[in-house]
């Protein structure tokens, strides 16, 4: 007994290892020296990297499912068209069957002005462009036209031509911002906006002017357009003012046979004739 306790006396470092913990001995390890100093170094990479990672699991990188690494954020989907503002806050133009809106006409066309641009939506049913053409007489040829044009990589791009002639020839200046567009249930469907005003040029036009608005849409290859769909493609009857909002309906050519003058006298002609019977 009386041999421990003078060793104790004699070697103090012995009892105080023997009473440091598993820490405190890779503590003491990780410290500067060989006398026991102790280990400041670790302790300031430990609180260095508490706060290092507090902050980057507070930040704007942490997901909603609570894991610490970026996530891309949502996309938007594309809004539908509310043909329930037409004639109200937009001004609309419908070509097809009587009664269609912006997803069954065969062409549907919206403009409605936001400050100092005017936005437009386009859809067509057609798997390869839409556009909408700004003309000073019904003929094409001459005329500022937008455009909405669906790719092979499934995107819907906005461009902006130049009818010279009966060719459409794209214009590297394009005035559209704000571009969306869809390809949806064999539909091409675009929004975009573009100034009211413009610097006077021959490919652009100020829309606060009125004009004759050429609507056409057909397919495409490789993101290029091609010839419209049919031979002679619609035109307003009269010239579109961007401040006048009306629900304009254009029935197709399908439903346009009975409302001539022509057709119904014949109809009538006709009726008359089996009623009557013949001599």
């Amino acid at each position: 007994m009386f041999l421990l306790q003078l060793a104790l006396l004699l070697e103090p470092s012995l009892w105080r290892a023997s009473l440091a913990s598993p820490t405190d001995d890779n503590a003491l390890r990780a410290g500067h020296g060989e006398h026991g100093e102790p280990g400041h170094k670790d302790h300031h990479h430990k609180d260095s990297y508490s706060t290092f990672a507090s902050e980057f699991l507070e930040s704007r990188y942490l997901s909603d499912e609570g894991y610490p690494f970026p996530t891309a954020p949502p996309v938007d989907p594309f809004a539908r068209i509310k043909v329930s503002d037409c004639g109200i806050t937009k001004g609309c133009i419908r070509y097809g069957k009587p009664g269609c809106d912006a997803e069954t006409c065969d062409y549907f066309l919206s403009f409605r002005r936001i400050g100092t641009d005017v936005e437009f939506e386009m859809s067509a049913d057609t798997d390869g462009w839409v556009a909408v053409g700004f003309s000073s007489d019904k003929k094409m040829g001459g005329d500022d036209v937008m455009g909405c044009v669906h790719d092979d990589n499934g995107r819907v791009r906005i461009h902006h031509f130049y009818n010279v002639g009966q060719w459409a020839k794209e214009i590297k200046r394009n005035p559209a911002r704000d571009e969306e567009g869809i390809f949806e249930n064999n539909r091409v469907t675009c929004r975009f906006k573009r100034p009211l005003h413009v610097p006077r040029e021959e490919t652009l036009v100020d829309l606060h002017l009125s004009w004759y608005y050429l609507f056409a849409w057909g397919p495409a290859i490789q993101g290029s357009i091609t010839r419209h769909d049919i031979d002679n493609p619609p035109v307003s009857d009269r010239m579109i003012s961007i401040y006048k909002y009306e629900d304009i309906f254009m029935p197709a050519a399908a439903y346009q046979t009975f409302s001539s003058p022509f057709c119904l006298l014949l109809i009538v002609a006709l009726t008359f004739y089996l009623l009557m019977g013949t001599p």
